[in-house]
């Protein structure tokens, strides 16, 4: 990456990766709400605007909305969890629309199986955690959306890992519903795991476009 792109960009990723590591650190802390819920939606925020500035393509700025839509949904799950479903189930809608328009031209057997793995399997165990109807239905959006990050043109071990890595995140939440109500293990893991995917979403897929261009 030429010296004069690594002053203009990485700087917005250098701030995502910032702003999640504070949020992760401090969010028990006895902070005014509104400073810690705009410093939760700063990390995938900043990484909306990385996409925004990176590449100034149709599928970049779709990228950009996939991010800021999350963004947003990351600070009203701090208000009200159906509307920052609302705002994740919209941001992966876009997600779908960005990964069918590049899709892989011939996948082998094996990515079509996991695809569909995805696409089925996680509705199925999301409302085996929570045995909710509306849940399910988020989590169908969730999965169709990494089954077609797996199925896209973009890297499977960035883009589709970090797609899988969002499914995760939003099985601990689901889990801490149910299961694991009591266990400190959802608390852990959750943002870590939502940031990593995105943060891998957003870099794979921009790494991609300026490839190809």
């Amino acid at each position: 990456m030429p010296k004069r792109a690594l002053l203009e960009h990485r700087p917005w990723l250098l701030a995502a990766i910032a702003a999640a590591t504070v949020y992760f650190f401090v969010r028990a802390w006895p902070i005014d709400e509104l400073w810690l819920i705009l410093l939760k939606g700063a990390g995938v925020g900043f990484l909306a605007v990385y996409a925004w500035r990176r590449h100034a393509s149709a599928d970049g700025r779709l990228l950009a909305l996939v991010m800021a839509l999350s963004a947003l949904g990351d600070m009203l799950l701090e208000l009200d969890f159906i509307w920052g479903g609302a705002a994740f189930f919209a941001s992966h809608l876009a997600a779908m629309s960005l990964y069918l328009r590049n899709g892989r031209e011939a996948p082998a057997p094996s990515q079509k199986a996991l695809a569909v793995a995805l696409l089925i399997g996680t509705p199925l165990i999301s409302w085996l955690l929570t045995r909710d109807e509306g849940i399910a239905l988020y989590a169908l959006a969730l999965g169709g959306m990494a089954a077609c990050a797996w199925m896209s043109r973009f890297p499977r071990y960035r883009v589709g890992f970090g797609a899988v890595l969002f499914v995760i995140s939003d099985w601990l939440i689901f889990a801490r519903m149910g299961p694991l109500a009591s266990s400190a293990l959802p608390g852990l893991l959750v943002w870590p795991a939502y940031f990593a995917g995105q943060f891998l979403i957003a870099t794979g897929v921009i790494q991609t476009l300026r490839r190809n261009a």
